[in-house]
């Protein structure tokens, strides 16, 4: 995986977190939902990206 990547997730991983606790906050279920779907998101490509770095 390359650096920017792993930064890529990270801060996608960041932001979502970021959204969830706002949306805990203000009482947002939706934006709470979201956040977790951006965590989701990143743990997928995280994932991946540690699946082609085992096969290269």
């Amino acid at each position: 995986m390359g650096l920017g990547d792993k930064i890529k997730n990270a801060a996608e991983d960041l932001g979502g977190k970021a959204k969830e606790a706002a949306g805990k906050v203000s009482g947002d279920r939706d934006m709470e939902a979201e956040g977790q779907v951006d965590q989701s998101k990143a743990d997928l490509k995280q994932a991946g990206e540690k699946v082609k770095d085992a096969f290269s």
